[in-house]
């Protein structure tokens, strides 16, 4: 059987470039795959999957998203609006292709999955959404609670009402869901979705790639705490900058790897970061991850968290919330920390307590990093790992051979 997979990004690094080169790693061990979307990012990410991405025909989208200086101006005025058109048009170019491939099944990414969903109901081909996340709306929440308590503002960026409104039809549309958590189920569930419809598939991790350094430099002066990520509203990256303004520069050095978002969160960044020891750069996490000694991932909401199985990979002790779907991976006292999200003061108090621990048992973390990558690894050799053939409903062929 060939599928076809529909993604807004590209394939590679970066926790949603990662979900969407897993997935097509995933499908291609079940057949042909043939991609529609951004393609894979640059030339690819030397990693376990590449064998299997190359196996897959990857179709880029033809220049579909609005260039120009009043396409610019609306990005910075209303990105989410614009998010969601340029969605629409992937969507809509997308289902044109399937109508051109006639697949024998859907495999597409939330956001940009309407259109093929639509297609794949009309032709009768087995569906599944990848829903990288917890339920949109719970995601726009998290973003609207944020801008309103830091900038006083309403919330202009992805998601808009309008694209929570077309991922929710996309969610009634799907024969199956697929979710990369417990937590991102449960999400879904409590706000109405199907659970009957939704199956959890375990995210992979290449763990030659994500290692711990041979030699990691000694703990001396204040603890080395990294964060990855993009530093947006949903990542809870204020909360954190002021847990470390609290506990103090003597105490807690944060290197930052990702790159700072919108102008929104680039003002909040340069307001929270005044005068801390705070490093911030875009690029690839694992140096960074192999020289500190705890990461810290303090998410309002996340279908998983792809950066706290890489920071256990690469042997370090982690602090993630309850809100996070890694967090299943953490045993607390163990391997890290697991913080309530809740209000974002007790987000910081929470934050500043494991903080405080860590530095208390600073000469264990090295000890609980190990014992981090064991059970990672463990963990990734259960069955069930990216196997995505439970994605899709039994379907019988159609006649003569022909839809």
């Amino acid at each position: 059987m060939n599928t076809v997979l529909v993604h807004g990004a590209p394939a590679g690094p970066g926790g949603l470039g990662a979900q969407v080169r897993s997935a097509a790693a995933g499908l291609a061990a079940l057949g042909p795959v043939v991609a529609l979307g951004p393609g894979r990012a640059g030339n690819g990410t030397a990693d376990a999957a590449d064998d299997a991405l190359s196996a897959v025909e990857w179709l880029r989208e033809p220049g579909l998203r609005p260039r120009g200086t009043a396409a610019a101006l609306g990005r910075r005025l209303c990105p989410g609006r614009v998010q969601a058109i340029g969605d629409a048009r992937l969507g809509r170019w997308a289902a044109g292709e399937l109508d051109r491939l006639r697949p024998d099944r859907v495999y597409a990414f939330t956001q940009v999955a309407l259109e093929s969903l639509r297609w794949a109901a009309a032709a009768g081909s087995p569906s599944c959404l990848d829903n990288p996340n917890g339920h949109l709306r719970g995601f726009a929440e998290a973003y609207e609670g944020e801008a309103r308590r830091l900038t006083g503002r309403r919330y202009r960026g992805h998601p808009s009402p309008a694209a929570v409104r077309r991922v929710e039809e996309e969610y009634a549309l799907a024969d199956r869901i697929r979710v990369s958590s417990d937590w991102a189920k449960r999400s879904m569930t409590d706000r109405g979705v199907d659970g009957d419809k939704i199956v959890v598939v375990p995210q992979p991790l290449d763990l030659a790639r994500f290692a711990p350094a041979e030699k990691r430099p000694e703990p001396t002066g204040p603890l080395n705490v990294a964060f990855v990520g993009t530093l947006d509203l949903r990542k809870g990256f204020v909360p954190l900058l002021r847990t470390v303004r609290r506990l103090g520069p003597d105490r807690v050095r944060l290197r930052i790897v990702g790159a700072t978002g919108d102008r929104t969160c680039r003002r909040l960044f340069e307001r929270e970061a005044a005068g801390l020891p705070v490093e911030a750069a875009p690029g690839d996490p694992r140096p960074v991850l192999q020289r500190s000694e705890l990461l810290v991932l303090p998410s309002l909401e996340d279908g998983f968290g792809f950066v706290v199985a890489e920071a256990m990979a690469c042997g370090l002790p982690v602090v993630v919330t309850d809100a996070c779907g890694a967090a299943a991976l953490v045993t607390p006292g163990e391997t890290g920390w697991v913080v309530p999200a809740g209000d974002p003061a007790t987000l910081s108090d929470a934050l500043a307590d494991a903080l405080r621990e860590a530095l208390a048992v600073r000469d264990r973390l090295p000890a609980m990093g190990r014992r981090a990558r064991a059970d990672l690894t463990a963990a990734l050799a259960r069955p069930g790992v990216n196997d995505l053939s439970a994605c899709f409903p039994t379907a019988p062929a159609p006649a003569g051979g022909e839809r």
